[in-house]
């Protein structure tokens, strides 16, 4: 135990190191050297998840709605469906559902490309052409995650609510007027801006543990999947705790 903990502890503050290299290069990123790498990460990263996330997040308000909704009917309440499912999604499952999607799907992607090309000895050629790994390859998608997650994240709310709205119209009784007067009545632009934060945090921590897990990457293939089920695992985990903490420091 005492040895798994010390290797914890090691991976962290290589990552963390790495992390802030990363942060050390972003004015590079400006260059028409990696303009295009930041773009196509970018797209990767929102574009490309859109599919995914218009379902999830639908659903995940239509659940929402129907689960609080039937249990506020219990007590003639169900009008004030609108606000109970907006402020749950700006708060927490809009920022949350969106994290856990770009960690499984465009977070494992990066590890699994970075990994391979670890094993394959493409970042020891970057070091020997005196490319800088760390500016070449984490730093793009870094700013890629900080720039889009907030974006993906607003996209999640609204397809949320809507999502609530239908069911509060077709199960519940409720006129979306009468869903969208109490969302706005009770929603606050801190339940937006604590989401936007946990989006840009989130994005921060699916970049460092997907980059530094491709980095870390031994065994050949064996070993790039075991990179990418270890970075879909980590970023949940740190995702939860860190989602956890920002919650209970801004609504004690």
């Amino acid at each position: 135990m005492g040895r798994h903990a010390l290797g914890t502890l090691r991976h962290t503050g290589i990552a963390v190191l790495m992390l802030l290299e990363a942060f050390r290069d972003i004015p590079f990123m400006f260059s028409k050297r990696h303009r295009h790498d930041v773009l196509h990460q970018q797209f990767l990263t929102a574009i490309k998840s859109l599919g995914v996330i218009t379902v999830v997040g639908l659903f995940t308000g239509m659940i929402l709605a129907l689960q609080t909704g039937l249990e506020l009917r219990r007590y003639g309440q169900e009008v004030y469906i609108g606000s109970a499912v907006t402020v749950v999604i700006l708060r927490e499952m809009g920022p949350f559902m969106t994290g856990l999607i770009i960690a499984a799907s465009v977070g494992s992607a990066m590890s699994a490309q970075i990994g391979t090309m670890t094993v394959s000895e493409e970042i020891s050629a970057l070091e020997v052409m005196a490319i800088k790994p760390v500016r070449y390859l984490v730093t793009p998608r870094l700013v890629a995650m900080i720039t889009m997650m907030p974006l993906v994240t607003v996209y999640t709310n609204i397809i949320g609510i809507v999502g609530g709205a239908i069911v509060g119209q077709t199960q519940l009784g409720v006129s979306i007027t009468a869903y969208m007067d109490n969302a706005t009545q009770f929603a606050e632009n801190k339940d937006l801006y604590v989401g936007l934060l946990k989006s840009i945090l989130f994005g921060i921590i699916i970049a460092t543990v997907a980059c530094h897990q491709g980095f870390s990457t031994t065994q050949g293939a064996v070993g790039v999947g075991m990179a990418t089920r270890r970075t879909v695992v980590v970023s949940f985990l740190v995702i939860l705790t860190v989602g956890y903490m920002i919650t209970r420091l801004f609504y004690q």
